[in-house]
């Protein structure tokens, strides 16, 4: 797989190329003197995204083809996109060391019939290969799960020809875990008697009216009344 960038020199600030929609980059190897190229950004996006690291990108700037490998990629921590690129001009007879990474496939026993949880420990591999044998991505078969005491190694991977595994084989990449079960807490029910208690309290504490004071009170005023009606 081979992808094809077209690329210019770049003469203007980052800052400039970036706001016409340009991605400020650079292209060096060994035997080359670094060059300053710019890219146009959603193209670069693209291509990024489907090539990675460890495909071959073929930079063409102003008509002069190179073969490349995206060597790093600095990203706005706001926006996501891509404010720099280096692009590695590599050596076609010398062998490159990168991350290519893992394509999960299949159905596991232990996550479709047993309702486990997949957990993907690694998601990237470390190789190295000649640039023409570079892989795009490595396959994960998942379907040897078959329960959750399986395990998938890096040594259980399936390397295409002439590509060198350099990360642990002994490290795990993917296996199943058993389904967590909620605990519900309990809620204690609440005690009905304690509110009935407090409120025939509240009853009692409330003293009925003294109604004879209020009559005594009432006919004091008439008889008042009537005393001065006489004089």
């Amino acid at each position: 797989m081979t992808l094809t960038l077209e690329a210019q020199v770049r003469t203007d600030k980052p800052e400039v190329i970036r706001s016409n929609g340009f991605v400020p980059a650079v292209m060096y190897g060994p035997k080359t003197e670094p060059q300053h190229i710019a890219i146009a950004q959603v193209p670069f996006t693209k291509a990024f995204r489907e090539a990675g690291e460890s495909t071959v990108v073929t930079l063409d700037v102003a008509g002069t083809k190179t073969d490349t490998l995206i060597h790093d990629v600095q990203f706005n921590p706001v926006t996501g996109e891509p404010t720099h690129v280096d692009f590695y001009i590599f050596d076609k007879n010398v062998k490159q060391e990168v991350e290519v990474p893992l394509e999960f496939v299949g159905e596991a026993p232990a996550i479709k019939t047993l309702g486990g949880i997949l957990v993907k420990v690694l998601h990237e591999i470390t190789v190295e290969a000649l640039p023409k044998d570079l892989p795009h991505e490595i396959v994960v078969d998942i379907s040897s799960l078959v329960d959750f005491e399986s395990q998938i190694k890096v040594s259980d991977l399936k390397l295409p020809t002439g590509v060198t595994l350099i990360t642990e084989p002994e490290e795990v990449v993917a296996m199943a875990e058993e389904p967590r079960e909620e605990i519900e807490e309990e809620v204690a029910p609440a005690d009905l008697s304690s509110i009935e208690i407090e409120k025939k309290g509240k009853k009692e504490e409330v003293a009925p009216a003294d109604l004879s004071s209020i009559e005594i009170e009432k006919k004091g005023k008439k008889e008042e009344e009537g005393a001065e009606s006489t004089e």
